[in-house]
């Protein structure tokens, strides 16, 4: 799959503190992309630099095949995290005025914003003024204005943040349309499970430095532990458990069932296979729950950004 945008070697200080360390991402086309990391990590000046609001000190940012220039900024379109919307102005007014800065007409800017005000049900906020609206309504105008002009990147910082979960899911769902439309999406947020959810590839940025990218299926398999978690039903748990604890390693597990199983996460070594565990267990008694455990995102980032914590 080709690349929408290519971060290349970009580095970036204010004074005598580093925002952003010799950092490199792909982004491929029609993907959605995860831009991960603590507060203050450096995700916010990178997508700085993505818009042109700031420039790098050193390296290169390449859009659609073309060193990122002042034509680049109609095909971005941004949803900060801190929103920028005039609170007195009505809404349609300010819609339009901000639509026709992305460099659409009037009329096309129009016919769009009335598609959107009635595909998420909000054409009666047209004459209300943004004070007049709850902080996730004026999400909601946010995001139609980010996304109004079409862009071939988006790029959404904490996008669903002052959302309830209804509004939440209604635009996450116009998040996948938008991809499967052909948008190329940088999402940023601290919601782990928005990132399984919608996310394709991931980047995470930690202390000014990138230490971990890939694909989600790709990061997983390699923070795999080939460990299992395991239900058997058998007339001795403490003589299966003890017996297990010579051939593997084993740690309780805690998981709801409906009769007093052993419960046990198992580690297999890297010569040995699920099967191998698998036929064991089942020559000792019946296996009720036999699940691996997959590391979420969530898991991967807090683990990762432990780890070089302690560095």
């Amino acid at each position: 799959m080709d690349n929408l945008l290519e971060v290349n070697g970009v580095s970036k200080k204010f004074g005598s503190f580093t925002a952003l360390n010799n950092v490199s991402i792909t982004v491929p086309k029609g993907s959605i992309y995860g831009l991960l990391g603590p507060n203050g990590a450096g995700k916010t000046t990178l997508i700085r630099i993505i818009n042109q609001i700031t420039l790098p000190d050193s390296g290169a940012v390449i859009l659609d095949g073309e060193p990122l220039n002042e034509s680049h900024i109609k095909d971005i379109g941004y949803l900060p995290e801190e929103r920028g919307l005039y609170k007195s102005m009505k809404v349609g007014e300010q819609a339009l005025y901000l639509a026709q800065l992305k460099g659409l007409s009037k009329s096309v800017a129009k016919e769009r914003l009335q598609y959107w005000f009635k595909r998420l049900d909000i054409e009666d906020w047209w004459n209300k003024k943004i004070q007049e609206l709850s902080k996730g309504m004026a999400q909601k105008i946010q995001f139609v204005v980010t996304v109004l002009h079409e862009p071939k990147l988006l790029i959404f910082d904490e996008p669903f943040s002052g959302f309830d979960p209804i509004n939440a899911n209604l635009i996450k769902d116009e998040i996948l349309r938008l991809r499967d439309n052909g948008a190329t999406v940088i999402f940023s947020t601290h919601r782990m499970e928005s990132v399984e959810e919608l996310c394709d590839d991931i980047a995470l940025i930690h202390k000014s430095n990138k230490i971990l990218d890939g694909k989600i299926l790709d990061v997983k398999r390699a923070y795999k532990s080939n460990t299992f978690e395991v239900g058997v039903k058998t007339s001795n748990n403490t003589v299966l458990e003890q017996e297990l604890s010579e051939t593997f390693k084993i740690t309780p597990a805690n998981f709801k069932t409906l009769n007093n199983e052993l419960k046990l996460n198992i580690q297999i070594s890297e010569n040995q296979t699920p099967n191998d565990l698998l036929n064991y267990l089942t020559s000792k008694g019946e296996v009720s729950h036999f699940v691996e455990l997959i590391p979420s995102v969530n898991d991967i980032f807090i683990q990762t950004v432990t780890h070089n914590n302690l560095q």
